[in-house]
């Protein structure tokens, strides 16, 4: 699909949007196979995938807020409409949110003669919100992003961007490096922690690394990373 409306795509600039919607998209279509193949009669099973996902709609949610709190505030002081369009897009994610947050506790609760049933709503419920936080996320990255980037300089953007990132906590750090870094290419993947590397506490990057990039790589994928990034064995 095409956005007739989108503007030239931006090349080198930089990019508010597209490291943690890599992510997003990742862990959204990750858990919407989950729940597809989900036995809804194994009960570790079920308590696996429905805490996953609750914990990805929570975290859906904080970067949403985030976006609201430091984004969208610094587009409408320059473009009103863009900004407004986006929080309308935004309230109806909420709305998605509180009804997905409903079915995960039905489903949860359900009797062993309705778990099917409460399984096969949830998991057609959230495919409908993935199909349109897709369409959301591809509207931010080839309208709203280059959009800013007309509006603002890449020294603004990163310090939008660093706004956000001062708000999160340790644990919301990690779970955000966790969408990311799997998600991400081989040179994304050493840019994004290279930085972590030059800028934060040596005991920092090394929380990040062993709880965010470990996990989430094949072996070969955590070799490479060391290597890129010059780590002692």
């Amino acid at each position: 699909m095409t956005n007739s409306n989108a503007t030239s795509l931006p090349h080198g600039r930089w990019d508010i949007y597209g490291p943690v919607h890599k992510g997003l998209r990742l862990a959204a279509t990750d858990l919407m196979i989950r729940l597809g193949r989900a036995d809804p009669l194994d009960e570790e099973a079920m308590k696996a995938v429905l805490g996953d996902l609750a914990a990805h709609l929570a975290l859906a949610a904080t970067h949403l807020a985030h976006e609201e709190a430091h984004i969208h505030p610094a587009l409408a002081e320059r473009n009103a409409a863009a900004a407004t369009r986006l929080s309308s897009q935004h309230a109806d994610h909420r709305t998605a949110f509180a009804e997905l947050d409903r079915l995960i506790g039905a489903a949860a609760l359900a009797a062993p003669h309705a778990a099917a049933a409460r399984m096969r709503e949830l998991y057609l419920a959230f495919s409908a919100f993935v199909a349109d936080d897709l369409v959301h996320m591809h509207e931010e990255e080839t309208v709203t992003w280059p959009l800013l980037c007309a509006l603002f300089s890449d020294e603004q953007l990163a310090e939008i961007e660093m706004s956000i990132i001062a708000t999160l906590s340790p644990e919301e750090n990690v779970g955000f490096m966790r969408l990311m870094i799997p998600a991400m290419n081989r040179q994304e993947r050493a840019a994004l922690l290279g930085g972590v590397k030059a800028s934060a506490p040596p005991e920092a990057f090394a929380a990040v690394l062993e709880a965010a990039a470990r996990p989430t790589l094949s072996d070969g994928e955590f070799a490479e990373l060391g290597r890129d990034l010059a780590l002692a064995a």
